[in-house]
């Protein structure tokens, strides 16, 4: 059953270390703390499994570091990281399950403001402790609440990446996880810079369950996602896992110009017949903007990828720490700071 371990299976046992990015969540990250004690904690102890959160500070502006110590010191199942500036939530989620590696038999995603139902944490966990899987995923079947044109975007978004990649990306999934060991030391592996946690979590392979959910807007505070936010993100996610884009222009290249070879035989032939000067200056302007535009279009494609090449190669550091609270393992980078490449 939902919410606790199923007649006759054996109680999984152990931790399960829940990683939780924050940015400027001071509102909620008490809230989250009572919600999924509430929610999960009576299930998970009668599975037998000790929760622990682990938090990561991504930076913040306001006083979410702040309410972070209270917790970490008012309750021994918490932790925290907190970073030296904002490095967004991909940093996050790789410092968070670095850490969290070396303190947990099972680990989790999930994000704070409680869009993900904590209700949803035992059932998810069984069947990545019974083998079943070794990550447990969660999809919302719905959007309600959410702007119409946001939701537009993110379903269109959805069907481009999986068609464009090969990746078995599903409509409204969410970083939110309950993921093996195995699993996470197999995205860690992946340690390239601009990252995109949902394409890598299929990259991976691995079997795979789907815990469905309807919408659940959030519980307190202001998004700091904003549309354009968004667009980017999912930009990011495509560049990441395919060249069609390079392979798009090739091919419309390719079109357009088997379609002024032929243009030009048909000039040439019309002058040889009919002797006309060819006119129409407005049309052809018309053209010659669209190539330039075309190509000024094509160049950035390409220097979007040659960016991401740069960022690379530099081999930053996906994060710096400032600072560490709590039960927190250690992580493979050097001493403040991790997640760069090896």
């Amino acid at each position: 059953m939902a919410g606790a371990e199923r007649e006759g299976e054996t109680p999984p046992g152990g931790s399960l270390v829940v990683v939780v990015p924050c940015y400027n969540e001071q509102d909620t990250v008490g809230l989250f703390y009572r919600t999924i004690h509430e929610a999960a904690g009576s299930s998970l102890k009668a599975m037998d499994v000790a929760l622990h959160l682990l938090f990561v500070d991504d930076g913040s502006s306001d006083e979410t570091l702040g309410r972070l110590r209270e917790l970490a010191q008012a309750h021994g199942d918490v932790s925290y990281v907190s970073f030296s500036r904002n490095f967004g939530k991909e940093a996050a989620m790789y410092a968070g399950l670095e850490h969290a590696l070396g303190i947990g038999d099972y680990l989790a995603v999930m994000d704070v403001d409680l869009q993900d139902p904590p209700s949803l944490l035992p059932q998810m966990l069984q069947r990545v402790a019974s083998g079943e899987c070794d990550r447990a995923a969660a999809r919302r079947v719905s959007r309600k609440g959410e702007p119409a044109l946001r939701s537009a975007f993110a379903r269109l978004f959805y069907k481009v990446m999986s068609g464009m990649t090969g990746l078995d990306v599903k409509d409204g999934a969410r970083d939110f996880s309950v993921m093996s060991r195995r699993f996470v030391q197999a995205v860690l592996e992946c340690r390239e810079y601009n990252r995109f946690t949902k394409g890598l979590f299929e990259w991976v392979g691995f079997r795979v369950e789907w815990v469905e959910f309807q919408n659940v807007e959030r519980a307190a505070g202001e998004t700091s996602w904003s549309f354009w936010s968004l667009a980017s993100y999912a930009l990011e996610g495509i560049i990441a896992y395919t060249v069609k884009p390079l392979e798009l222009i090739v091919a419309v290249g390719l079109v357009f110009s088997a379609l002024s070879i032929l243009l030009m035989v048909v000039i040439f032939v019309r002058a040889l017949l009919f002797g006309d000067r060819v006119a129409g200056w407005p049309s052809m302007m018309v053209v010659i903007l669209l190539g330039v535009g075309m190509i000024t279009c094509a160049l950035g494609v390409v220097g979007l990828y040659v960016s991401k090449i740069y960022t690379e190669v530099k081999g930053r550091p996906l994060y710096i720490l400032a600072e560490l609270g709590g039960e927190v393992g250690e992580a493979g980078g050097d001493a403040g700071a991790g997640g760069g490449p090896s």
